[in-house]
Formats: C-alpha cells, structure tokens, sequence
C-alpha cells in the first residue's frame, strides 16, 4: 500500500513539473521525465497486481518496499530540481540521468522477481503480471468468521425491533422470489440478526427449507453449492448421494435446483463482500414463484443496494441502554443485577463501547475476569482501547478483513482518518481537501475534478461501513464524518504496521523515534509541543499534523528545513497561537497550511508558496485581517478561509484567482470588481461587521459570480440597533443553491419573497437570528419557490405566515427553531406531497399544535409519509416551590431532557416519578432524587 502512494505521487509530481515548466521539459529531459513516467505506471500495475496476489506475502512486501525507496527518490531529486528557481535544461537533465539509471536497474530487479512470481505457478493467466486469486486472507478470514459468530451468538438485546421487520419482510406477500439485505460494519450483529430471523419459529413453519450458506472472502461456487446440499438433505432426511467429488459445478447446480423447485424455500447467503459473487449465486437458486426469500448479508452497502435497490435493512449500533444490558448479561447474568457502586461506571464503560455489539462482547467478557471493585472497573474504562488492541484476533482481525478488501486507491484515505483524535468529526471538504494535498487522489480519466473524484473515495468508504457519517444535509450530502473507535484502533496499528504514519499520542515524547521510514506525522498530545518534537524527525516528512492542547506551542521556524512538507495543519485548541513566521514560506512545495496566528496580516512573501491549495488562516488579532494584494498572483490557491471578517484588496491590474471557496470576505469588498477577478467561486461566506466607513444598505454586487451554488451572509449587528435594510438592493446570482442569512440583517419578509424567488436553483434557504424580523409574511398565489427543498427559520420574530402549499411545490424539509412567536404553521402545507418532515426545536405552543394537527389530517388521509418531529425540553430550571402540591410526574419520550429538577424531592406531596423511554440523564436524576429521599427516611416517593 505504500509503494502505491510512492506511486501515485510520483506520477502527479511528474505531470505537475511538465504542466508548469514547459519551458525547462524540453529535448533529452522531456525524453527523461516521459521515460521516468512509464517506469513509474509499470511499478503502479505491478503493486496493483501484488496486492491481489497469492503469493508470499513477505516477497510482496519486499517487493513493495522496493519500489516505495525507488519512486520516493526519484520524486524527492525532482522535487529539489523544482525548488530551484535558476534551474535550466541541461541541469535539469543532469540531475536526472542518475534518478533514471537508478530506476531503470530497479525495473530490471522487478521484472525478475515478477518473473519468478509467474513461472512459480502453473495456472497463471499469461495476460497478467500475477495472478489475482486474493486468497492470501482466506484462513485469516475463516478464523475471525468464525470467532465473529461466536462473538455474536450472545447479542440479544437491541434486535426486537429489527428481528419483527426481517421476518414481516421474510413472510411477505410478494409471490416472486424477494432478496432481503442486511448491511452493516463487521461486529454490528448481521449474521446474529440473520440466524435469529432463519430460526425464528414463524420462518420455521413459513418455510419448507432453509438453507444457510456461509461465503466471505474466500469464495467458490463449489462450495455454495455443496452446503446447499448439505442442508437440504439434512432438513429433508434425503440421500442426494454421496459422489459429489465425481460431480462439476453444473451437476451440482442442477441437483440444488431440482430440489428447491416446488417447496417454498429460504435462502440466508451470510458474508457476501461483491457484485459478482452475488451474480453467481442469485442464478444457482429458482424462482418458482411461491413466495421464497433469499435473505442477505453484507458489509457492503453497494452490494445489498445491487442485490435489491428497494428498501435495504442497515443495521445501527445499540443505544446505551441495549449495549448497557448487554455488558449486565455477560457480566453478571440475565438474572442477576449489577451492584449499585458499579453502575455508573459501567455505563461509562458501555458508551465508550459506542455502541458495537463486537467491542461490547470483548469488553464485557474481560470485566468478567476482573475484580469486581469500583477500582477495577475503572481501570478497563481508562485502559478500554489498550485491552481492545490486545484482542486483534477477536476484534482487529475482524474489522481487518474489510481493510484488506479494500482496492489500493481506497487505503491511503482510511488510514488517513488515523491522523485526526479520537472522536473527532472532520468536515467533508477538510478531509478531501487533505486527501488531494497528500497525493491519495488519482486523476480520473473521465472528466471528473479532483475534488468529485476524492468525493466517490469517500462515499464508497461510507458503503463500506469503514467510515461513519456524523452529519448530512437534508439532500443526502455528507457535512462531517469520524471513524469508530474500535476501527481507528485497528487503523493506528495498521499505520504503524505499514509505516504509513507515525501517530504519537503519548504525552511525553521520545528523544528518538524510529520513523525514517515514516514521512507522516500526527502529534496528539497534551504536553507542550517544544521544537525537540520536530528535530528527530526526517527531514523528507511530507506531512505534519498538530494538535496543540495549550497556549505554548512550539515556533514554527522549525519547520523550513522540511523541503518536501506538503502539508502543515495545526488545529489550534484553547485559544493557542503562533506567529506565522516568514520561513513558511520557503516550503515551496505546500499544497495545504492551516494555523492560527496573533497577527492580523499575512505577509508578502505568502505568494512564494506557489503550489498551496489550501490556506486557513485564523487570526487572534482583534483587527479585520487583511490579505496581501499579490495574493493574486497564486494561481494554485482554490480554497481560502480566515477566520475573520477579512479584507481581500483590489488587483493593481485585471488578475484572476482560481479560487472556489472563500470565507469569511468582509461585506465592504463585496463589489463586481472583486468578484469579476474569482469567476469560478463555487462557495462564498460574506461577513458584516460594524464600520462608520461602510454600511450594509450600500450596493453588493454577485452577478458575476456565475458559478456560485453556495452562499452564506452573516451579520454582527444587533437586531435592535439595525437601520431597515432592503435586500433589494443586492444581486444574487441566479446559479444560487444554497442560502443562509444570519444574524441582525432585519430584511422585510417582502423583499425575501420577491427577490429568493427570482433564483430558478434555490434548494436550500436558512434565516437565522432576526434575519428577517417583521412579524408577518404574506405570500401571494403568484410567489412560487420552484426548487425550494430545505427551509429552516431560527430565532425570528415571525408571528403570522400565511402562505399554502402551492408556494413550496417540491418542499421535503422544513426546521422551525425557537420561533416561539409564530401562532400557526400553515394547514395547507400538508398537501405538500413531496413534505417528508416538520421538525420543531423550542417553539411555541400554536406552532406544535397547528404540527400535530397537519400530521393527524395526513394520517386520517391514509398519508404515512410525513413525519413530525417536535423538541421541546432539554434543560428544565425549576424548583419545589414552583409545584407545590405535586403528587405525579410523569415523562414519556423526553430523550432530550438532561436532568429532573433535583430540588423536586422536597416537595411533600410528591408520591410517584415515572419514565418512559427516556434519556440517561433524567433517569439517573430520578435515580439520585429516590436516593436523596430514602436517605432522609422518606419512603413515599
């Protein structure tokens, strides 16, 4: 795998020196760097063979590690030619001629071993550098099938609700033959929740057979077939003989098929990792058009879409309460009860199993063989990652055959999410942003971007059920997403394993490491980050993470003399900050810089990194920061945020910057001719802030932002001291899909309908914090929002909405967010018929009520589509004295509400709290209240 990024990353470098020296790639060295490139896609086509092989793994690894040291020096010595500026051809060319020869002596050295790769084996396809088997896990995967199941055979809680929708969906109407999928990361249940299903005692009467095949990695279609057999003889006391080894496949098949013609059957095809194995076995079984089922397992998403696009089962991770249950009943037993001194940190423990029945069961089974004592206990809640790590066969092993599945291009970007803190939520165009810096990207052949590229990587992660989505939007879109804990500790192993990157978390850090074969660095650490940190590392690092967890930081002057840093992220906590030391800026070869400094200005000399793509610059300073002007001059810069209101000057002459997002631009440059020098800004944030010299009612031109889809304004005026302002006086492009207004801008309700309604793409509208502060909004028949999907109000004034659904025809979501003011949402909304959700967070009283009744129209109408969600309570300040004759409470569903009112034990009347289905934190509020009662001799409560 890291010969593979070696790889891609030569290559890049490459095709990036040819684009942006023409001039100098010219005569012998064009000749050199094109021979140097078709060397390169050799090493790639081998390393994508190898990694499909069945060949000794050590050789491969060997092999690898010969071609990662090869193009690692050839990209290096290029690198080097470029950071010198007087450079000419025939230096270049010297320079090259030993990198070329180097090379090519290594290509020999490969072709031979691949040689002896091919003549080692006697079946191997002559069309192939090796061949492509991919048995090289199967014992692996045979052996952590079958721990996994043994894993899983104790999950009982938590698979109700799941277990009643698989085994209605088994007893289906349908009479055609009906795939039913379960998906879900390995460890999740599926094959538990699948055996429950196939042995559930309806099925069990439902069905004449049931045949149970187990495929994983290691598949053959003999073996399908044999188990098939296997279990209908067995279920049918039939003799179907005992010469199967004198039998082909196509005898075999013929036999399953005969058998399974006429009785109604189920099918359970547990394991199965791809389309093509799935095409196989779905043409061995019959559909005899009498209501048999074929119910699936995957940790592909994409294979159980394939298998059946309509209604997928994915299976979530338990809540506390189930994972918590399930750490009693391994523990101490279904019926026995867990000491009280334990309880409140085994439920810590429970949630830091996150919820994954696979942790849960090998956590619970270690506190089986510990002490008893709130001690102990306390040490696996401290230690719970490290007694994880020391499990790989039960746990890691597990996880890992869904990594080792992964095609080449795909593990670079997993292992990468190692680099980020445990549970840390990274944004979507953070992490492709960083996956495009470090190189992982492959140009697409398509005419695809980069960008859309990296977003396919990632979605077909997601499928994968390897990386978790924290955060989408109402579209589908991923905002942020993270990794589960038990994954990222198999990925610091792995990364470690493979010299990928070296993660330091310990807080006191080594004088020495051994990391040069390393050249990525995360420093998770809570101590300072002194400048000892970065002199043991090599000076060939190409990426350097930080996490400073205090004020004191270590100076960024000692970065420089990292010649091949591509990138510099320093995620700044707590207020800590740095100077930006003018010495950045001799890393020539950063694509992506992010820090945080108490300067308000960068300087000059920025523009001499002429590779960045990415530049986040947060000021601590309390002035407006201001962008040097040659920062126009940066071709290569596509994605720039401060922090800040920021101020971008004028061009001294009609320059274009690439750039397509930009944040936070201050209100007083937003005029045609900033923006005619961004044509391609895709996304935009415009901050308002206080200025004598500026006001926001003067005139802000986007029209020539013709490629812009999102945009954000945000104001820091206060509502109350705000002048009226028309939004008329604005021009917005009409190429808008998405728009937020937040914060004091006051624009009349009338402006908003006549002018958002002129944008043809408009999906998404959010009005935040008195964005618009009239108290009516009056729509007439005539105000259509055509593409209107999303619509989402926060703390407006809005009393009165008169509107109907012909105003909203595609509206799916609508978010109303302490609106506590608007009396009434408008009935006829709920003809909206593409209306999925309402959605109500600390609104008022006519608002939820005017909610339910929408949602009790459409269920009396036969409408189960819309659904209302309604939040009210989650933090409730009251006392006794509010109540004081209270005799019952009762809360049903309050999953939001942190805690009781503690002070309500003292009221004397009281005689009974009840809960329904409610949130950890009231329950143990309850909990310390009947404490606090008995320990005062108060047994009526």
């Amino acid at each position: 795998m890291a010969a593979y990024i070696a790889v891609i990353s030569l290559l890049q470098t490459i095709e990036q020196f040819q684009q942006r020296h023409p001039k100098l790639v010219q005569g012998q060295t064009a000749k050199t760097l094109e021979s140097l490139h078709g060397t390169a896609q050799y090493f790639q086509n081998v390393v994508d063979e190898a990694s499909k092989s069945r060949f000794d793994l050590e050789k491969i690894k060997s092999l690898e590690e010969i071609i990662r040291d090869a193009v690692s020096y050839a990209e290096n010595v290029i690198e080097m030619s470029w950071t010198c500026g007087n450079a000419s051809e025939s230096s270049l060319n010297k320079n090259f001629l030993p990198v070329v020869e180097r090379i090519d002596t290594i290509k020999k050295e490969v072709m031979e071993i691949v040689s002896d790769f091919s003549t080692s084996t006697h079946d191997i396809d002559d069309d192939h550098i090796l061949e492509s088997a991919g048995d090289s896990l199967s014992d692996t995967s045979s052996r952590s099938n079958r721990m996994l199941q043994h894993l899983e055979d104790g999950i009982v809680h938590g698979l109700d609700d799941d277990l009643e929708i698989i085994v209605e969906r088994l007893k289906g109407a349908m009479s055609d033959l009906d795939v039913v999928t379960i998906s879900g990361m390995g460890g999740i249940g599926k094959t538990t929740l699948a055996r429950k299903a196939h042995d559930h005692l309806t099925i069990r009467y439902h069905f004449d057979i049931r045949v149970w095949i187990t495929v994983s990695q290691k598949y053959g279609s003999r073996n399908v077939l044999l188990e098939a057999l296997h279990c209908i003889s067995k279920q049918k006391n039939i003799d179907i003989g005992k010469d199967y080894d004198e039998k082909d496949d196509n005898e075999l098949a013929d036999l399953v098929q005969k058998k399974l013609k006429g009785p109604r059957y189920l099918l359970v095809v547990d394991d199965i990792w791809s389309t093509d194995v799935w095409d196989n076995i779905r043409g061995i079984f019959p559909d005899c058009n009498n209501r048999s089922r074929i119910l699936l397992t995957t940790r592909e998403t994409n294979v159980a879409m394939y298998a059946n696009p309509v209604s997928p089962h994915k299976m979530n991770l338990l809540n506390l309460e189930n994972s918590w249950k399930l750490i009693c009943d391994k523990v101490f037993g279904p019926k026995h009860d867990c000491p009280p001194e334990l309880v409140e940190i085994g439920k810590k423990i429970a949630e830091k199993c996150q919820g994954l029945p696979l942790t849960i069961s090998v956590i619970a089974g270690h506190l089986s063989k510990v002490a008893r004592t709130l001690g102990s206990w306390m040490d696996v809640a401290r230690t719970l990652g490290e007694i994880i790590a020391s499990h790989p066969d039960k746990c890691l092993g597990v996880l890992g055959l869904s990594y080792h599945h992964l095609p080449n291009h795909l593990k670079p970007c997993f292992l990468s999410i190692g680099g980020f803190p445990e549970d840390y939520q990274v944004e979507t165009w953070r992490l492709i942003r960083l996956w495009i810096a470090e190189g992982f990207i492959k140009r697409p052949g398509s005419e695809k971007s980069l960008e859309e590229a990296a977003e396919d990587y990632l979605e077909d992660l997601i499928s994968r059920n390897l990386i978790m989505v924290r955060k989408k939007r109402f579209n589908g879109e991923i905002k942020a997403c993270g990794m589960h804990d038990l994954l990222r500790e198999f990925c610091l192993t792995e990364v470690e394993r493979t010299k990928f990157m070296h993660v330091e978390t310990s807080d006191i850090v080594p004088t020495t490491l051994s990391t040069q074969k390393h050249n990525r660095f995360s420093f998770q650490i809570h101590s300072n980050l002194d400048d000892h940190c970065f002199e043991i590392l090599p000076s060939v690092a190409r990426s350097i993470y930080l996490y400073p967890k205090n004020r004191y930081f270590a100076n960024l002057k000692v970065f420089p003399h990292f010649h091949h840093l591509r990138v510099l992220a320093v995620f700044h906590e707590y207020g800590t900050s740095c100077s930006f030391p003018p010495e950045i800026t001799k890393l020539c070869h950063l694509r992506y810089l992010q820090f945080r400094s108490y300067d308000h200005f960068l300087p000059a000399s920025i523009l001499k990194l002429r590779n960045l793509q990415t530049l986040i610059f947060e000021s601590q300073h309390e002035y407006t920061p201001v962008l040097p002007e040659n920062i126009w001059m940066m071709r290569n810069l596509r994605h720039l945020h401060v922090r800040k209101a920021c101020t971008l000057l004028l061009p001294s002459r009609n320059s274009i910057l690439n750039l397509e997002e930009l944040s936070n631009l201050c209100f007083s440059c937003c005029t045609n001719e900033i923006f005619s020098g961004i044509p391609d800004l895709k996304r935009l944030i415009v901050h308002h802030r206080y200025s004598s010299a500026f006001s926001v009612n003067d005139i802000t031109d986007m029209s020539s932002l013709t490629k812009l889809e999102a945009l954000k304004c945000v104001s820091e005026y206060f509502w109350f001291s705000t002048p009226p302002i028309s939004i008329k006086q604005s021009f917005f492009p009409k190429s808008l899909k998405r728009l937020t207004l937040d914060g004091g801008f006051c624009f009349p309700w009338d402006d908003i309908s006549t002018l958002l309604v002129m944008l043809p793409n408009l999906e998404e509208l959010k009005l935040k914090d008195h964005a618009a502060n009239d108290h009516v909004w009056r729509l007439s028949a005539e105000t259509k929002f055509e593409s209107l999907k999303f619509l989402l109000f926060h703390g407006l004034n809005l009393k009165y909405w008169e509107a109907s659904s012909d105003n909203f025809p595609n509206l799916r979501r609508l978010v109303l967010k302490k609106c506590t003011k608007l009396n009434e949402i408008p009935i006829d909304f709920g003809e909206i018929c593409t209306l999925e959700s309402i959605e109500l967070y600390q609104c008022g009283v006519g608002a939820e009520e005017s909610a339910r009744k929408i949602e009790q129209e459409q269920e009396d109408m036969g409408n189960n589509f819309l659904k209302i969600f309604i939040h009210i309570l989650s933090i409730w300040e009251a006392s006794s004295d509010s109540f004081p004759n209270l005799k019952r409470l009762a809360l049903k569903k309050c999953n939001y509400l942190n805690e009781i009112p503690t002070d309500f034990g003292e009221i004397c009347t009281f005689e009974s709290i009840e809960l329904y289905q409610c949130s950890i934190g009231a329950e143990e509020s309850a909990r310390k209240i009947e404490q606090e009662q008995e320990d005062m001799g108060n047994n009526c409560l």
